[in-house]
């Protein structure tokens, strides 16, 4: 088992009644966040919350406010929790251009409630307020004879007003005075570090099913068996699909039940956030270099029309395991049923699944004289090499969500 950490800060309303917790990322029993890429923060505190502590174990029957970072904004992918008990927080570092807007809009479109975080008013900032419901204003960052001027500015829009960083009794007065609707802040409340337990997935197995609900011929079989091989993932979407938020009549106890359930596209999306999540210190990044190498090595072996297609991805994307894995390559694939061929093709890139690969790599090193794959042109390979970026990014920005 594995300690997991999530920490809470309660908002509270007018009459110091609790009316949520903001959730934050923690890697310890330290009260602070410490130094930590977003996108994987994000992904943590949300399979913790939901896969592994329970939000009513968390929140209770109370509203959870989430951290959201662009990457999560602007992706597709439906995001896997109760509209009716989650806020989305929008980080004040997040640019109103034209995606984050559409992205906002989806999801105050699908109910979804979305607050501002630390916000200071400007004419460039409106469109985010027009589709805000809770505006949070930093008392550090607001000068006081600047306050009252930001509050009636605020009010022309049908939005609460939150302050936070609230430290004495006086500013929380005073701000009650100006009417704000709810109050955070460490003369209300510190925040506090709640502790559990998780069975770590292997990193294997949510890379491999990665690359299956990728592969737009799966079916709910696959993932059945994918899942199953893990007691740490079956526990996980178990736990997740048996929840309040599904309130099913009987009990989901069993994997096939689970993933019809669900369907492929939802646990497409608890799959990703478990592979960045899972990520620890690696860079998202790796993971999309890996799934671009999957997908140049299938569409070069498409091209070139050679059999089992589906085999160079899978060696495309398990060409990166040494780095995410910390393991050496020759060890890691002992565990796995692979044929002489995959084996050779990523140990001594030999035999044609190494032929794809190393054309693939030459083209990463910018080495276009070896860039060489059968009798493709030069061009087909830089059509490959386009093509394969374009989904790896796609598939990247879906793995935020």
């Amino acid at each position: 088992m594995q300690d997991i950490f999530i920490g809470r800060q309660p908002i509270f309303g007018r009459d110091l009644k609790l009316f949520a917790y903001e959730l934050l990322f923690r890697s310890g029993t330290a009260n602070h966040a410490g130094q930590f890429d977003g996108d994987q923060a994000t992904s943590q505190v949300i399979v913790n919350v939901f896969m592994e502590l329970g939000l009513d174990q968390i929140v209770g029957t109370h509203w959870a406010f989430i951290n959201m970072t662009r990457a999560f904004i602007t992706a597709t992918a439906p995001l896997p929790f109760p509209r009716d008990r989650v806020v989305l927080e929008l980080l004040e570092d997040i640019r109103p251009d034209p995606e984050v807007i559409e992205g906002l809009r989806s999801f105050t479109d699908q109910g979804y409630q979305v607050a501002l975080d630390d916000f200071i008013y400007h004419e460039s900032l409106r469109p985010l307020v027009e589709l805000a419901h809770i505006v949070k204003i930093d008392l550090m960052a607001v000068p006081r004879e600047d306050l009252a001027g930001h509050v009636e500015q605020l009010r022309q829009y049908p939005v609460k007003l939150l302050a936070e960083k609230i430290e004495t009794e006086e500013e929380f007065e005073y701000c009650k005075g100006l009417g704000f609707d709810y109050f955070q802040g460490y003369f209300l409340s510190r925040p506090s570090v709640v502790q559990g337990s998780q069975l770590p997935p292997n990193r294997l197995a949510v890379l491999q099913l990665l690359a299956k609900v990728q592969d737009p011929n799966s079916d709910a079989h696959d993932l059945e068996r994918l899942i199953s091989q893990d007691v740490a993932l079956s526990y996980k979407l178990l736990r997740y699909i048996n929840s309040a938020f599904f309130a099913f009549p009987k009990e989901i106890d069993s994997i096939r039940q689970a993933v019809v359930y669900l369907g492929t596209r939802a646990i497409k999306t608890w799959v990703s956030l478990l592979a960045v999540a899972g990520l620890g210190d690696k860079p998202v990044e790796l993971v999309t270099q890996a799934m671009q190498r999957a997908r140049m090595c299938e569409l070069l072996a498409r091209a070139a029309r050679r059999p089992n297609p589906e085999s160079y991805f899978t060696v495309g994307l398990f060409s990166l395991l040494e780095a995410l894995m910390e393991a050496p390559l020759a060890q890691i694939l002992e565990a796995l049923p692979f044929s002489e061929e995959i084996r050779d093709g990523l140990l001594k890139q030999q035999g044609p699944y190494g032929e794809a690969l190393a054309c693939v790599i030459a083209y990463e090193r910018g080495d276009f004289g070896h860039a060489v794959f059968g009798r493709l042109t030069p061009a087909q390979t830089t059509e490959a090499y386009l093509e394969a970026t374009r989904w790896a990014d796609k598939s990247a920005t879906e793995l935020s969500v």
